[in-house]
């Protein structure tokens, strides 16, 4: 491997690894897609690389998806990050607003992975669908299809505002509270994707029907409104007044599209949650 290939290599890793990082949503991952493409490159024959650029986006591409596809068998955490502050209703809406890029990524947990890459790749980074068909192994009219659904489920005509927001989650609470069904599919979106961070691992619930038969989520509507990574969402307690779940909401036309809780004690432990109200457990 010349060291003019290796600048070069290194001349494209931020990009790539931006590439990497969108369609995947985790540094982590990325970072190993692109080692992974610095292997792969240096076992190639460079001198039958006509386009390097090219060669490097179809490759982090393919293995990206590759770690998509394994996801349905160790599904990952929607995101990786999670600041919690408290909702102070329309004061938070700005804070929201400023919240885009973590919502998109949680949006993207909803579609599927081919519908993920095409949509990442021509839409934030401008790859060709010509180029994204032959990562998928399809035509030019599938990738383009791909993007065109991905793109209804993640664009909307208008950022709805947080008080709307707010108005879908809470109906979604009371309706699972209640064990309202109908309400639930109501406010659910028919592919809405629910990702629950135990003790033992990632649990994920897809579809309205699967994910309204099995709500969970009744407890929390006690809880107290808050703002995950700028999503609106909820803080549950337990009687003794330790935290029992941090749950993130994403609302996109007037539906629930995704929900992220996370309920693994470790990890609400190491987060900066609110103080529990003085109902619970007669906390101060």
């Amino acid at each position: 491997m010349s060291d003019t290939l290796a600048e070069t290599f290194e001349a494209q890793r931020d990009r790539l690894r931006a590439v990497a990082h969108r369609v995947l949503g985790s540094h982590a991952d990325a970072e190993d897609v692109v080692q992974e493409a610095w292997l792969r490159l240096s076992r190639q024959d460079a001198a039958s690389i006509e386009n390097l650029d090219g060669w490097l986006t179809t490759v982090v591409g393919r293995i990206s998806l590759d770690v998509l596809r394994s996801r349905k068998a160790r599904p990952e955490a929607p995101y990786e990050e999670i600041v919690v502050t408290v909702d102070d209703g329309p004061e938070a809406d700005a804070e929201l607003a400023d919240s885009v890029g973590l919502a998109l990524l949680v949006v993207l947990e909803s579609l599927g992975p081919g519908e993920r890459l095409a949509f990442v790749l021509h839409d934030l980074f401008a790859v060709p669908f010509e180029e994204i068909g032959r990562i998928l192994g399809k035509s030019t009219a599938a990738a383009k299809m791909l993007a065109s659904r991905a793109r209804k489920k993640v664009r909307t005509p208008s950022r709805p505002t947080g008080s709307s927001q707010r108005e879908v989650v809470q109906a979604f609470l009371t309706a699972a509270r209640d064990g309202d069904f109908e309400e639930l599919l109501r406010v659910l979106d028919p592919e809405v994707r629910l990702t629950v961070d135990t003790p033992d691992g990632v649990v994920v619930v897809l579809g309205a029907t699967n994910v309204a038969a099995g709500a969970r989520i009744g407890a929390a509507a006690a809880g107290r409104p808050v703002l995950v990574g700028g999503l609106p969402g909820v803080v549950a307690w337990r009687a003794d007044g330790t935290p029992l779940s941090v749950v993130a909401f994403t609302v996109v036309d007037g539906r629930i599209v995704s929900i992220a809780s996370v309920a693994d004690p470790v990890k609400l432990a190491s987060m900066e949650l609110p103080e529990p109200p003085e109902t619970v457990g007669g906390a101060r």
